[in-house]
């Protein structure tokens, strides 16, 4: 399987501004430039949208993993914050940490926490993602 995403951008670093396009048309010609990702003007950002990836692809192989210890979520919600840094020649992302509510009736504590660690670690995007990958979880039950 390959999905496909693009770029559009125009003019300098600082005045310049771009578009972001995704195949599935779920994003067409959104606005992301400097201002967007520095300065908190409306649009997106590459961190911001990575953040959208990484907590939907952990909320899924969670998903996954807790159907095969017997468990079935009512809910999961997971937000990532992605911190970019900058260093010696520019940025870097460095980190992303996952806050995570669960909840999930009749849920094993430990089955829970073992099914949460292994999609951590085994979801696409954290495998992608050269950075430290933390991670709260909270189970309601």
């Amino acid at each position: 399987m390959k999905k496909t995403a693009s770029a559009h951008w125009q003019g300098g670093i600082k005045d310049g501004k771009g578009t972001i396009s995704t195949e599935s048309g779920a994003l067409k010609d959104n606005p992301y430039g400097f201002n967007t990702r520095f300065e908190n003007a409306p649009g997106t950002n590459p961190e911001e949208l990575i953040g959208a990836a990484h907590a939907g692809c952990f909320s899924m192989a969670l998903s996954k993993e807790l159907g095969e210890a017997g468990m079935t979520a009512e809910s999961i919600d997971t937000q990532a914050e992605v911190t970019l840094d900058k260093v010696d020649g520019g940025f870097e992302i460095s980190a992303v940490h996952l806050s995570l509510r669960a909840k999930i009736p009749g849920a094993d504590r430990a089955a829970f926490e073992q099914a949460v660690e292994t999609a951590k670690t085994g979801c696409p995007v954290s495998k992608l993602l050269n950075a430290t990958i933390t991670l709260q979880a909270v189970l309601d039950n």
